[in-house]
């Protein structure tokens, strides 16, 4: 963990960075772990870090289909925040946003965690209403949250077009001050690089295809690689969280969107927060590169192809322009989608299944980056400990048999609105 130190930056920086060794082993998997953890991305690379940092559990196998950080983790907007009105997701958000804060010392990798806030934008008197209660009820468990008028929004975002004369003139705003980005693929790398130094395999290139069981329990998986027992595995696979929970039987409320960003040229910084906005479902930042990073709802149908529609596309843009016109001369760089496990109430799914040794962590929604530390601190203490940790227990499986649903939006079973 010590070849990021000062002198190791300046000797390559000297030698013309070729001396770097890996960041993690090429690990080949062994016959059987205590625990595998199928899938690479931030949540499960967090899990496998926690259980060796926080339980001693190092024992442990990352198996990946593809690379580290190709799935969900590298297509996302990076936006992390906590604003969340109900207690159950409250208490799992507002964590994860404390770790975030020491996770680049944590890791000694910068994540470049910037805490440029989040700005919510009201085009009325209803939207004002509604996140009056928002910023209380996070007052309440302090949280820091804070209401905007109109010429403060303004003058904080003087790029923002937010006059009587648009479409949906802006009436005020919430901001998190706390809130802010990340860098995607530096979180995976990060955990990944961390996980390996205290004993984790990482196999990438690993498909798994198949589950072994005994009797109802886990016995281990079966990959391209061959294969591979182990006491417990966890499914941490995004938006591929249902088709590889079928290979163990199980059938899950769960559907599979397209979510699409994209980035513009980049130009010189003029935007130093996140901006959202009630009436568009769109949102838009500035990267350290000086992109403009963009992003709306679902695509609208379920889909596996990673690659979105134009129209969805064209609706973003739209979005964009409405709040900030003077992009308009920007040139659209790049766009890509990432699978979203939509649920049925919009809140993830954390814990043990009916399969005895088999776990699973997904249905994240949109929710599923700004809570990697905290899911991965909770995750790990599940698997260790056979029970739910406290903050996750929300979210079991069988809640939509009991009726516990958490519907934070109030949007109703529908998951394609969530």
């Amino acid at each position: 963990m010590r070849n990021y130190s000062s002198y190791a930056l300046i000797k390559n920086a000297l030698t013309g960075n070729t001396r770097w060794t890996p960041a993690w082993r090429n690990a080949r998997p062994r016959k059987n772990y205590e625990v595998i953890i199928i899938g690479g991305g931030g949540h499960g690379l967090a899990t496998a870090y926690y259980l060796a940092k926080n339980h001693g559990i190092t024992d442990v196998a990352v198996l990946d289909k593809g690379w580290i950080g190709g799935g969900n983790t590298g297509r996302n907007t990076t936006i992390i925040r906590s604003d969340y009105l109900l207690e159950e997701n409250a208490g799992l958000y507002d964590f994860s946003l404390g770790l975030w804060a020491g996770l680049s010392r944590e890791l000694n990798f910068n994540l470049m965690f910037s805490e440029r806030g989040a700005v919510t934008l009201a085009h009325s008197e209803a939207h004002l209403n509604q996140l009056a209660r928002l910023a209380n009820a996070m007052l309440l468990r302090g949280v820091n949250a804070e209401l905007l008028t109109r010429e403060e929004v303004l003058k904080e975002i003087p790029v923002l077009d937010g006059g009587a004369g648009t479409r949906w003139p802006v009436e005020g705003a919430f901001r998190q001050p706390e809130a802010g980005t990340a860098r995607h693929d530096a979180v995976v790398w990060g955990y990944a690089r961390a996980a390996d130094s205290l004993g984790v395999d990482i196999v990438e290139q690993c498909e798994v295809v198949g589950m072994n069981m005994e009797k109802g329990r886990i016995k281990g998986v079966q990959t391209s690689q061959g294969v591979i027992a182990a006491d417990k595995v966890a499914i941490v696979v995004a938006g591929h969280t249902s088709t590889v929970a079928a290979l163990a039987g199980l059938t899950l409320p769960v559907e599979s969107h397209l979510l699409q960003a994209m980035v513009s040229e980049p130009i010189k910084p003029v935007l130093d927060t996140v901006v959202m906005s009630m009436a568009y479902d769109g949102y838009v930042s500035q990267t350290n590169k000086g992109e403009i990073v963009m992003g709306a709802e679902l695509d609208g149908y379920p889909s596996y192809s990673q690659r979105g529609n134009l129209p969805r596309i064209e609706d973003c843009v739209r979005y964009t322009l409405t709040m900030f016109p003077s992009f308009s001369g920007l040139r659209l760089m790049r766009s890509w989608a990432g699978i979203n496990d939509m649920t049925m109430d919009g809140s993830p799914l954390i814990g043990p299944t009916p399969v005895d040794g088999l776990y699973i962590n997904g249905g994240w929604c949109y929710g599923g980056f700004k809570t990697i530390p905290g899911s991965g601190w909770a995750f790990a203490d599940t698997l260790a400990h056979d029970r739910a940790h406290r903050l996750v227990e929300p979210y079991r499986l069988d809640r939509f048999n009991t009726g516990h649903t958490i519907n934070e939006n109030g949007h109703g079973p529908l998951p394609q609105h969530h």
